[in-house]
């Protein structure tokens, strides 16, 4: 764990995206308004996506593959657009070694279905804004 983070008894919420890291920013967002204690880790598969989710709130930010293997260790929650578990998505940004390392990650997984190349049988048709708000609704159930 690192020790400039203060998890307080609470959970480590890390939340990954890339390109430019407005799935992210929102989900930084709408965590800050509902659990304004927690620790929202951020990490973007580059540096405009970590930015954009660190000055949406996030406790911290890093970038690239090393810091997804990481922090998918003792992470509680990771969220993120479903192409996180998907090597090669994003146009090339998800690396296997990302994907596996979230995969195997005993964190709860909450993945936000994105339809470009992606389609999950049975997953009801709702805007970008209501899938984020579901799935920040599930950290902690």
């Amino acid at each position: 764990m690192n020790s400039l983070l203060s998890y307080n008894g609470g959970m480590k919420i890390l939340v990954i995206d890339g390109q430019g890291g407005n799935i992210g920013k929102s989900i930084v967002e709408q965590i800050r308004q509902s659990m304004p204690d927690q620790t929202v880790i951020a990490i973007g598969t580059n540096s405009a996506a970590t930015s954009a989710m660190v000055k949406a709130g996030a406790s911290a930010g890093a970038t690239g593959e090393n810091p997804v293997i990481v922090n998918s260790r003792d992470a509680d929650y990771i969220i993120g657009p479903i192409g996180i578990i998907l090597a090669d998505s994003m146009l090339g940004e998800i690396t296997p070694a990302m994907a596996r390392a979230i995969g195997e990650s005993k964190a709860h997984k909450i993945l936000i279905p994105v339809n470009k190349c992606i389609t999950v049988a049975g997953v009801e048709s709702l805007s970008l804004g209501q899938y984020i708000q579901k799935a920040v609704a599930l950290i902690g159930c």
